[in-house]
């Protein structure tokens, strides 16, 4: 690998050289009032969170009506978040170099209205060229977004309550990936796929209003070079955590992104809103229960999420014809998937340290090209052996997720305390 210049402004952690400890140190924070966090500024990064996973998962719920639309097959049409994620991988570091001395504000709401617009403008589309077009812009929207939020939420808290205002912002995307189909979905149903569009398209631009009303414009920082890529590739137990993290969300996206075709391939195709609900359901109950213990029990966490998501991946493959036995592996799994960002973040936080800017640069980069990945591959597996195929894939991956996750005790999952 040849060695990559991190000279971006990825607005991540950074170094603080104030002498007050606070948990996820970072450079000149803005002042606030007292002790309390901005709430209303963080929810609109919250929100920016929100909206890019839920774009980028909105077709997974809707490739049959879109495929019969753009004249495709329901693998073609699948690409759509694969091209999403792709476009969100090859341009988050590019772009974020390119806007390292914009004000965030700007950032942010450039991001948003290319998200806006291009949601609308496939809504109008019956071209699956100009669809896939439109995906990948709407991509780069989101690879401007990600890296942003965690640094911007650290600059707007108080000293001292950094983490929890990370949480914050960072929330949306779990909560949006756990959402995002079946809202697309139950959307459909009402008044077609292109209702859905319209609908993201629309939160997206109340979201623009919310954001210029009560988020600071902060400025763009300088850019730095203190750590290249290929320097915190070496550092112990990243590259584990990125190799549990590529296998756990590709085994993730094999399945969701198909999960229509995955459902009526077993004969439940009219119960998927309700089986999609009950994944959103159980994936924000994640959110909520392992956030009050992962400072504490990273390891432990980590460990179980991988182990209960193979256990329901398993039920899914061997007991689909049994309903219930669905709905419950189908909890299992939204519970295991839920709060996953934020284990596999906050363990390449933990493991990369002074370097933990770039770590989150590389960490996003990953996390996207394994969405794409999962989408590709999850097409070429229905197209080649079948929908049925896609659980056993799925649950090969989450097995070596697990041992990397249990054999990274020293230094990629070391335990705590």
């Amino acid at each position: 690998m040849t060695d990559i210049d991190t000279d971006i402004d990825i607005d991540t952690v950074t170094p603080s050289a104030s002498p007050v400890p606070v948990p996820v140190p970072v450079s000149a924070p803005a002042p606030a009032p007292q002790n309390r966090l901005p709430i209303k500024a963080l929810f609109g990064l919250f929100l920016a969170g929100f909206i890019s996973i839920l774009t980028e998962c909105l077709p997974a719920g809707l490739l049959p009506e879109m495929s019969e639309t753009l004249g495709t097959s329901v693998s073609l049409t699948g690409q759509t978040v694969t091209l999403y994620a792709l476009a969100t991988a090859l341009g988050a570091i590019p772009l974020a170099r390119a806007t390292a001395t914009w004000r965030r504000k700007h950032v942010l709401q450039l991001a948003l209205a290319v998200v806006a617009v291009t949601n609308a403008l496939t809504a109008l589309s019956a071209d699956y060229a100009l669809t896939m077009v439109l995906r990948f812009t709407a991509g780069l929207g989101t690879g401007l977004i990600w890296p942003l939020l965690g640094g911007y939420a650290a600059r707007l808290a108080p000293q001292g309550r950094q983490g929890r205002a990370i949480a914050i912002a960072l929330a949306g995307t779990p909560i949006g990936l756990a959402l995002g189909v079946p809202l697309g979905t139950l959307l459909s149903g009402l008044g077609g796929w292109e209702l859905a569009f319209y609908a993201a398209a629309a939160v997206t631009a109340l979201s623009m209003v919310w954001v210029l009303a009560v988020v600071p414009n902060l400025p763009g920082q300088p850019v730095e070079s203190r750590f290249k890529i290929s320097q915190v590739l070496t550092i112990p137990g990243l590259r584990p955590i990125l190799f549990a993290l590529a296998t756990y969300m590709v085994a993730h996206n094999l399945l969701y992104t198909y999960v229509t075709d995955l459902l009526a391939s077993v004969g439940m195709a009219g119960q998927t809103g309700w089986v999609l609900f009950t994944f959103g359901v159980t994936s924000v109950l994640s959110v909520l229960v392992v956030g009050a213990h992962i400072d504490r029990h990273l390891r432990g966490l980590t460990v179980g999420s991988t182990l209960l998501f193979g256990a329901g991946v398993l039920v899914l493959g061997a007991l689909s014809g049994t309903p219930l036995l669905v709905y419950v592996a189908v909890a299992a799994w939204g519970f295991a998937f839920g709060s996953s960002p934020s284990l596999f973040v906050g363990a390449a936080i933990d493991s990369t340290r002074d370097a933990a800017d770039v770590a989150q640069s590389i960490t996003i980069t990953v996390f996207s090209a394994s969405i794409a990945v999962g989408g590709f591959l999850g097409g070429l597996l229905i197209a080649g052996l079948g929908t049925a195929s896609l659980t056993w894939a799925a649950l090969a991956l989450l097995i070596a997720a697990a041992a990397t996750v249990i054999g990274g005790r020293q230094h990629a999952f070391p335990p705590k305390g």
